[in-house]
């Protein structure tokens, strides 16, 4: 599969993750069933910055850790869009990681 296809479905997850929630590299790469694939997740990620439509700041490691800050313009922009979410960061961490955390395989059907 080429880089342009899976990053566009990687893009077409993380379209409908909702405000106030994150989702990991590793549950979108399960999703889409290449669970191997989560570094290839992130690099999709850093490449998202040229689609304003696609939230990658709900995008975090599976700790909850913001791992991909360094990607975003600014010091902290990743954590500041995030916080205008209503999430709570501490040490580029999100907090309460269990109760924001957005699963593709619960909450999106298989055959999209």
């Amino acid at each position: 599969m080429a880089n342009s296809d899976f990053f566009e479905r990687v893009y077409e997850v993380v379209r409908q993750v909702p405000v106030g929630k994150v989702t990991s590299y590793g549950a979108i790469a399960k999703y889409l069933g290449t669970p191997r694939s989560s570094r290839a997740v992130g690099y999709a990620m850093n490449a998202a910055h040229a689609h304003l439509d696609v939230p990658a700041q709900r995008v975090v490691n599976r700790n909850g850790l913001l791992t991909g800050k360094h990607h975003f313009p600014g010091t902290h922009l990743m954590q500041q869009l995030l916080e205008s979410e209503g999430l709570i960061i501490q040490k580029d961490q999100v907090q309460n990681f269990d109760a924001v955390f957005w699963d593709p395989m619960l909450e999106l059907s298989l055959d999209q």
